[in-house]
């Protein structure tokens, strides 16, 4: 009877590529105005610098190449595509905008030591350029390389840095990028899925299923909950993907007497793009909504066709804390002209990372066992920290899918 009505649905599922976004996972930042009182923790930021060894800070760097900003002891890479591909270069210029911004609060703020320098590159979203910047920035007597954004990018470079035992702290959501000594700045599918995951299951839920495309962001997301179930010890039932509207419907029909029978009473839809349409056949199927969760992804977020689809209002997925960012759009807007993209807050806790006495005046400069402290560290998007495998963790909100929209039913908590 299922395969049945959902025939009816033929041609009902929409599919386009699903870019892999990458989350400003950039998980943290205390904000209590707009931007005057931007902290990193009790330790970081307004820091006494006098608490913490010193190295020698007198020696002389050579020359660098690239956009230097601020007179502080300490040389900081920062790597971003600021031209060649209009896409990905305006993402690019507008995080380069973000670490600017955070130059000028270091800079005008005299509770912050001005430690560090930062030299902005321009990789043009090539592979083999960021690792020739990166080689330059390592050689320019860098401590720090930020960026480059985009995986391949980020794990090139960090061959390098790695090879110059310096850390890197780089702008992807592939957790396949990360490695011990190169850290990723961005939400990673596995953060997500533990953290609505934990959720789901405080409410109730006790079996899942995930569908998921056979995209590559899609193959992560299926890795990360298959992860995440694992670490949190869930009960799956099953994960399946699909390429194409036919095994998309075969694996809706392949859950619907799972979720009839009750073995299955919560579904994992990451894929923003067919999240609608799937929807719509399970609806057709006669599942009872009241009776199955649903959960998203962050990429839901903001996304119109999820809002008004009927049969996902109430699904939940994880988000960042936005207020951040609203905080900082006007003062973004006032002085470019336009709205910062979301990645922007990235750079801009970045940088501030960077500066912090703690971690630039320490020794070894950037001290890993710092960098991965259990604590943490605060940002502009709310609470995250660093892993020892340099994946992160973020304290993420829950929201639910509402009329139009969503709303927020849970605070922000790491996973």
């Amino acid at each position: 009877m299922a395969s049945k009505k959902l025939k009816k649905f033929a041609g009902t599922l929409s599919f386009s590529k699903t870019s892999a976004k990458i989350f400003i996972a950039l998980g943290a930042i205390s904000l209590v105005s707009a931007c005057s009182n931007f902290s990193f923790g009790p330790d970081i930021g307004t820091s006494n610098i006098s608490n913490f060894p010193q190295q020698n800070f007198n020696q002389v760097l050579p020359n660098a190449s690239g956009e230097i900003i601020g007179s502080g002891e300490v040389r900081v890479a920062l790597l971003l595509p600021l031209s060649g591909s209009a896409g990905l270069s305006s993402v690019g210029i507008s995080m380069a905008n973000g670490a600017r911004l955070a130059m000028d609060f270091i800079n005008n703020n005299p509770s912050i030591a001005n430690n560090i320098t930062l030299v902005i590159k321009d990789t043009q979203g090539d592979v083999n350029i960021a690792s020739n910047l990166a080689t330059q920035a390592v050689n320019e007597g860098a401590s720090l390389i930020l960026g480059p954004l985009k995986a391949q990018n980020v794990i090139a470079a960090g061959n390098i840095a790695k090879a110059a035992n310096i850390p890197l702290i780089g702008f992807s959501n592939n957790s396949s990028a990360a490695s011990s000594g190169v850290y990723l700045l961005n939400l990673l599918p596995k953060s997500e899925l533990r953290r609505s995951l934990s959720y789901a299951r405080s409410k109730g839920s006790i079996s899942f299923v995930a569908i998921t495309s056979t995209s590559a962001f899609g193959q992560i997301q299926r890795n990360a909950f298959n992860a995440a179930s694992l670490e949190l010890g869930l009960n799956t039932i099953g994960s399946y993907s699909f390429s194409n509207e036919d095994e998309a419907r075969n694996a809706v029909e392949t859950i619907i007497p799972l979720i009839q029978s009750g073995q299955v009473d919560t579904i994992f839809l990451p894929d923003r793009a067919t999240a609608p349409s799937i929807a719509i056949l399970l609806e057709a199927a006669g599942i009872d909504r009241a009776k199955l969760r649903i959960i998203g992804s962050a990429d839901w977020e903001n996304d119109l066709n999820i809002a008004q689809t009927p049969y996902l209002l109430g699904a939940i997925f994880p988000a960042i804390d936005d207020a951040g960012h609203l905080a900082l759009r006007p003062q973004y807007s006032a002085k470019y002209g336009s709205n910062p993209h979301p990645f922007t807050t990235i750079t801009y806790t970045a940088t501030l990372l960077a500066n912090s006495s703690t971690l630039a005046k320490s020794t070894p400069r950037y001290d890993r066992a710092i960098l991965t402290r259990d604590s943490g560290f605060k940002g502009r998007d709310g609470l995250f920290r660093f892993l020892v495998n340099g994946q992160s963790e973020y304290a993420l909100i829950i929201k639910s899918v509402a009329n139009g929209g969503s709303i927020r039913v849970d605070g922000p908590r790491l996973p």
